[in-house]
């Protein structure tokens, strides 16, 4: 007999409907696996057979062909064992039910039956909805991180032999309901506030601009100045997330296994901070199969590379063009995936090996060369991706001992937050989330300049030998800027604003 049962596989980071196909003919006992699959996907065999042996059903004793179809979509992973499972019970007769048309079946087998939970979930949940599917039986694990997709019944299973008791009407789970908005509306609380960083008002103030529009930052200034704690800070008045984003960060971190288990919504925008030794490949993605990388697990969120001469070169030039593309493709043998990775680039870094270049307090002990080439390990495409170069200063005593503190991070991300409606407002119906997502064409049509702007554009253009993309960049800063004083127009002293913040690369690079 012949049997089909519908299961769904991960390309990337979007789900795909498979056809576990399930033939039992005549002849010497034997298992074929065909459909593309791992290593993995092989040994589901030996699973599949200890759990319908160990739970009092008849493994058929003949020739047993599993075929995954489409036959040319690489399957990897053990979600298919219970599919398989069911496929061989219903083609041997042992299972007979009127829901395999409109359910599909999710999960690994352990070798008593027990359905353990598997990576990806939410993709997969997502195409099975997309694809008209009415029930989906999955791990109970997973059960949570699925009922966040509204419009198919979640039926948590923790056994085989319940399963199949939910097919023959024996004992039917309960579907889970929807529960995206009860995650989604937690507040987020913070243990640390950016009033807690003395002093340094001028950084705190291109802080805002960087979460206000997602642009990218590099903090230059001597050891122990609070790039670092400045930089920690930031997750504290970033805009807060809408449904859609969250759903779209929560994907990524289901497949690369580190969903946790109690929270199956990522509400608070990534914020990834990889020492400097991290290879190129765990900073990009990588693997046999392509997994997500630090860029892809910081998607929506923040990138932090502190001490950023300290990384690899070959590291570093591998961002150039995610940070422009806003994605990430990935080629090996066995796959090309692509995942994304619309991250906000942070950096921070001393100015010479020392630490002390340019600085009034002391005197640094680093030669000509010794700058130069510790300096030269940021390559001039790189820098020229990021928007805001701003320098950091040695705190002063003053600033220190006194007991007056700053703005609180609720206070600057309620400014951020209102920059944030207005770009949504503006931009609806668009696939712009931020201003530094603006194309060209569009900053034609958004950040138009005045007579006056104009002019003062084509100075800095011209005496600070600006690139074209720099130019862009420091347009998509003043719109940022101008969203934050919430004016329709770009004026003088939002361009003024935008354009100060390049020119540190032309103090310590030129």
């Amino acid at each position: 007999m012949l049997a089909s049962i519908l299961s769904c596989a991960l390309v990337g980071i979007e789900g795909w409907i498979v056809e576990v196909e399930v033939d039992i003919s005549n002849g010497l006992p034997s298992f074929s696996l065909v459909g593309l699959p791992d290593i993995a996907v092989k040994e589901s065999k030996e699973r599949v057979y200890s759990a319908i042996k160990n739970n009092g059903f008849q493994y058929p004793m003949k020739h047993i062909t599993v075929n995954l179809a489409p036959a040319d979509l690489k399957n990897e992973g053990p979600a298919y064992d219970l599919p398989i499972a069911i496929g061989i019970l219903s083609a041997s007769g042992q299972i007979h039910s009127d829901h395999l048309e409109d359910t599909a079946f999710l999960g690994e087998l352990s070798l008593n039956g027990d359905i353990r939970p598997i990576d990806g979930v939410l993709s997969m949940s997502i195409e099975l909805k997309k694809k008209g599917i009415k029930n989906l039986i999955l791990p109970e694990e997973n059960a949570l991180e699925a009922s966040l997709v509204k419009g198919i019944n979640i039926l948590p299973a923790k056994h085989l032999l319940q399963a199949v008791n939910h097919l023959a009407n024996k004992e039917i789970i309960s579907p889970l309901s929807s529960n995206i908005d009860n995650y989604f509306s937690k507040n987020i609380d913070y243990d640390i506030d950016l009033n807690e960083v003395k002093g340094q008002e001028n950084v705190k103030r291109a802080l805002e601009i960087a979460a206000a529009g997602a642009h990218n930052l590099i903090m230059i200034g001597p050891p122990g100045s609070g790039k670092t704690m400045l930089a920690q800070r930031l997750p504290t008045i970033l805009p807060t997330m809408t449904i859609e984003e969250s759903l779209q960060v929560t994907k990524v971190y289901s497949i690369a296994g580190l969903l946790p288990d109690s929270t199956p919504l990522v509400t608070n925008r990534p914020f990834r901070a990889p020492h400097h030794t991290i290879s190129s490949i765990s900073l990009v993605g990588g693997g046999r199969i392509p997994k997500p990388g630090e860029i892809s697990l910081a998607h929506l969120g923040v990138l932090f590379l502190d001490e950023l001469p300290e990384f690899q070169k070959n590291a570093l030039e591998v961002l150039r063009q995610p940070l422009e593309e806003k994605k990430v493709t990935i080629s090996r043998v066995s796959a090309t995936l692509s995942y994304p990775a619309n991250f906000m680039l942070i950096a921070s870094m001393n100015p010479c090996p020392c630490g002390y270049y340019g600085d009034e307090n002391r005197e640094c002990s680093c030669t000509d060369r010794q700058i130069h080439n510790y300096l030269n390990k940021i390559s001039g495409p790189l820098l020229d991706r990021i928007d805001i170069h701003t320098e950091v200063k040695a705190t002063k005593y003053d600033h220190l001992k006194g007991n007056k503190k700053g703005e609180s991070s609720a206070e600057i991300r309620e400014r951020v937050n209102q920059a944030r409606e207005i770009q949504l407002e503006r931009y609806k119906g668009k696939r712009i989330l931020f201003n530094s997502h603006l194309s060209p064409r569009d900053i034609q049509k958004y950040c138009h300049l005045g007579k006056e702007e104009n002019s003062l554009m084509e100075s800095a253009f011209n005496n600070l030998k600006l690139s074209a993309r720099a130019y862009h960049k420091i347009l998509k800063l003043a719109r940022t800027i101008a969203d934050l004083d919430k004016k329709n127009n770009i004026n003088i002293y939002h361009l003024s604003e935008a354009i100060q913040y390049r020119n540190l690369d032309r103090k310590f690079w030129s």
